[in-house]
């Protein structure tokens, strides 16, 4: 099966991924971990889990096993079929099977009885979701969570689907068990079917090199793009919508690359109306997981720790190239929100808060006219005015959800304000109304810490950092890399994936090492401290020994000694996270031009080439790979910084859009090949290079930007 089949397979698989969750359930989903300690009736193997997810799970009468070695062997030596059921902590339906279902002695007989029952938090064993998710895609064309599979005692599934009320769920195993016992050798035939058809997926050939890249190539993937943008609301024209933001970050690139101001109006229209809308808290910053409508105005509540880390990136860049002061805000506050509610005291980041809470989807969120009035008093009109609250409501139970519709400017000309006394009464109204709300009962946390999260939430940070220079943020992302370097990396390079109270025990999949490298990288060029640089590059030198591919030119998913499943699954195509070969192809091209490896920069080009036809045919989906070929259509330049004045010098650098610099420097030379032979005693020099052929020096940042300006930034 060719990659442009396996492009049409997952994209399939991404456009149903929220079937099940956007649906409103009546579940009771209580702050568990809050919960005082109770006694229960049934235990089960999770108990001994970390995974929050996992522990809900873990007082089920259903007798759970932990997805591991042990537990296939298990089920091949009682020669017992698999079900297996995958989910997350803050997902609606899975919280609805399990009160259905899974809590229910009569489903529980019959899955002990007949069944090695597993269950699998998709967030700590991604490579277990992806796979699965695979399989319900050929069998069923579409996907979602909670995903309910069941399999042969090896893992080779013959049946998927997601969410099942109880009574359809027990036919489903009734029917299986009944069929394993009179035809058992038709169950065989499906799971090799289905086996065969995944493996198929992965057959990917390397293409051979026919032409370089070029800037009409990304025009035609542009316009391919845009024609699937809503300019009017923002996002891609869907009825639901998510924020996506590697997308946005390829079209902010892709217009300084090429001046169109389509691009840009793109990504403006739609940040401004994510941060205008429902899906933005607009009382304690943060975005959620994404809009169940096509104006961005109800959520799905819950928030997750990668959209955060990406969107606050994403506005930071918005705002150097813009300067709009809304893109401010939204990053002040949704940091604000990640330190108040997804950070650790060690400097660690949680993974997400649930949308329910007493058993109600986003009942901690909403408010009542009544509710504003009685906590805001006098101020309560144009505040109600300024958020759009209805006497009845708009949204549910006469419930209001918080969105804007106007800039400040024009509301306060409305209002016969000045913009400094709607700022007045907004931030009081606000700081009342989120004193108020912590007071209600708080969505389930899950604490659990991941591997490559964290590192997205390190980038999020630098990027905050060098936009606007807070040195608080720096110090954030720093003490999130030494708690990482100190609990998940190995002195051999290994990384784990995941990290609960003081314990890891996942061995990290490809997407943990790409975005650690990423995040080292990225906190050399805001520290200049090359144990960073360096330590990036011991690692992508480890990640390509044990994940590399040489068939396909690609990389695995699973590090070679921790591969223990039925097919060894690639990722590749840029959803809500851009992919990890997407970000490995982009490590390897900018640690080559740091350390003049020319076999890194080679290979990230090959990557591409094995993807850029799905490219072209599946740009929403590539969108990180096609920041790649930007970064090869335009070769970034190679800015070096020396002297003693050099943090001054790259603070003013850095206030600026610049996507395709790669900044390099100290007070010395330092140990990098470019940066050799470039101090200059008593000044502090600025070098403007590319493929390490530098300019004539400058000594301000005011004439290296205009070096690195001209002729439109090209050579």
């Amino acid at each position: 099966m060719k990659l442009s089949s396996l492009a049409s397979i997952l994209l399939a698989i991404f456009l149903s991924i929220s079937c099940v969750d956007e649906a409103k359930n009546n579940s009771s989903s209580e702050n568990q971990l809050d919960k005082e300690p109770e006694e229960h009736e049934f235990t089960n193997m999770l108990v001994n889990e970390s995974s929050p997810y996992l522990l809900q799970h873990a007082h089920n009468p259903v007798n759970w096993h932990p997805w591991s070695e042990e537990t296939i062997n298990k089920a091949k030596k009682e020669n017992k079929l698999l079900v297996i059921s995958i989910g997350y902590a803050a997902c609606h339906w899975c919280h609805v099977m399990e009160e259905e279902s899974f809590e229910d002695p009569e489903v529980a007989e019959l899955m002990n009885e007949n069944f090695i029952s597993v269950k699998v938090d998709r967030e700590e064993r991604p490579d277990v979701d992806n796979l699965y998710m695979n399989a319900a895609q050929l069998m069923t064309g579409s996907g979602g969570w909670p995903l309910n599979v069941l399999a042969l005692p090896d893992g080779k599934p013959f049946y998927a689907g997601t969410y099942y009320p109880k009574e359809d769920w027990l036919k489903i195993l009734k029917h299986f068990v009944k069929l394993n016992k009179e035809d058992p050798e038709a169950i065989l035939e499906q799971a090799e079917k289905i086996t065969d058809g995944i493996q198929s997926l992965e057959q990917m050939p390397i293409v051979d090199k026919e032409k370089a890249f070029s800037l009409d190539e990304l025009e035609t993937v542009y316009t391919q793009l845009k024609s699937k943008i809503d300019f009017e609301k923002g996002g891609k024209v869907e009825t639901q919508k998510f924020p996506v933001p590697v997308l946005w970050k390829f079209l902010l690139h892709y217009n300084y690359l090429t001046d169109d101001p389509s691009a840009l109006e793109a990504v403006d229209v739609t940040l401004e109306n994510m941060a205008f809308g429902g899906i933005y808290d607009q009382l304690g910053g943060g975005f959620a997981r994404y809009s169940t409508d096509e104006d961005w105005f109800a959520p799905h509540f819950e928030k997750m720790l990668y959209d955060n880390a990406q969107l606050i990136g994403l506005y930071s860049q918005a705002w150097q190239k813009t300067r709009n002061p809304l893109y401010k805000d939204v990053v002040y506050e949704s940091l604000e929100f990640v330190e108040r509610e997804l950070t650790a005291k060690n400097g660690a980041f949680y993974s997400s808060l649930d949308a329910d809470t007493d058993g109600e989807e986003g009942k901690f969120y909403v408010w009542t006219a009544d509710e504003i009035d009685e906590h805001l008093g006098g101020d309560s009109s144009i505040f109600k005015a300024y958020y759009n609250v209805e006497e009845n409501g708009n949204w549910e139970d006469e419930k209001n959800i918080l969105h804007r519709e106007k800039s400040d400017k024009a509301f306060a000309e409305e209002k016969s304000l000045s913009v400094k006394e709607l700022k007045e009464i907004l931030s009081e109204g606000k700081q009342k109304l989120l004193n108020e709300r912590q007071k209600r009962t708080l969505p389930a946390l899950d604490d659990k810490v991941l591997t490559s999260w964290n590192a997205l939430m390190i980038k999020a940070y630098l990027n905050a950092y060098k936009t606007f220079d807070e040195k608080r943020f720096l110090e954030a992302a720093l003490k999130n890399a030494r708690f990482l370097n100190e609990n998940v990396i190995a002195e051999n390079g290994a990384l784990t994936r995941n990290y609960k109270d003081g314990k890891t025990s996942i061995p990290g999949f490809l997407d943990d090492y790409a975005f650690v490298i990423s995040a080292f990288i990225d906190l050399y060029q805001a520290t200049f401290d090359e144990k960073w640089l360096f330590k990036a590059q011991d690692l992508a030198n480890y990640t390509k020994e044990h994940f590399f591919d040489s068939t396909s030119g690609m990389f695995f998913y699973t590090h070679d000694d921790h591969s223990g499943l039925i097919s060894r699954q690639k990722e590749i195509l840029d959803n809500v996270i851009p992919s990890s070969n997407s970000e490995m192809a982009k490590n390897l091209l900018i640690l080559g031009h740091y350390f003049y490896d020319s076999e890194k920069k080679a290979l990230a080009e090959q990557m591409l080439l094995n993807v850029q036809k799905d490219l072209k045919e599946y740009p929403d989906f590539y969108a990180n790979w096609a920041i790649v070929e930007v970064l090869l259509v335009k070769p970034p330049f190679e800015v070096a910084i020396v002297g003693k004045e050099h943090h001054r010098v790259k603070k003013e650098i850095n206030h600026n859009y610049l996507p395709n610099v790669l900044l390099m420097g100290g007070e010395k030379e330092g140990n990098l090949e470019l940066l050799k032979g470039k101090f200059i005693e008593g000044q502090t020099t600025i070098y403007v290079c590319k493929d390490h052929v530098c300019k004539f020096p400058v000594t301000t940042a005011r004439e290296a930007l205009e070096q690195i300006n001209e002729s439109g930034g090209f050579w």
